[in-house]
């Protein structure tokens, strides 16, 4: 399990983004692409430690997520997420290597505001933002 904040976390003004992602290589690169538009990024490798994240730190604007990791799933990150009070409102955009009709409709009638196909590129943190 790891946790780590990206990007400069003395600028407060900068939302902050939750980025869950078993694989290190694309919690890596989302990290990154999210930081160069001046985001605030806290990284964690899955669903469980991610609503630990979301427990302590009630500034987190916006969840990036995948979808297939151990133990739960992003769409069960999506669930946990919206069936509670305090966090209903926030925006979770999941991500995943396959590009599965029936999944990508149960996470957008979930609730989720996009499903995109990785790999994430530079062209999609703009769109992502618009979210927050």
């Amino acid at each position: 399990m790891s946790t780590s904040q990206v990007g400069n976390a003395s600028t407060k003004a900068s939302p902050h983004v939750l980025v869950v992602d078993d694989a290190n290589v694309d919690r890596f690169i989302a990290s990154k692409l999210l930081q160069r538009s001046n985001i605030r990024v806290t990284a964690v490798d899955g669903p469980k430690q991610a609503l630990k994240v979301l427990d302590e730190e009630n500034d987190v604007k916006l969840i990036l997520t995948d979808y297939c990791m151990p133990e739960m799933t992003g769409y069960d990150l999506l669930m946990a997420v919206k069936e509670s009070p305090e966090l209903k409102h926030l925006p979770v955009v999941i991500m995943s290597a396959e590009s599965i009709p029936s999944r990508i409709k149960e996470c957008m009638d979930g609730g989720a505001k996009e499903y995109i196909v990785k790999p994430i590129r530079a062209t999609d943190i703009a769109r992502i933002l618009s979210y927050i």
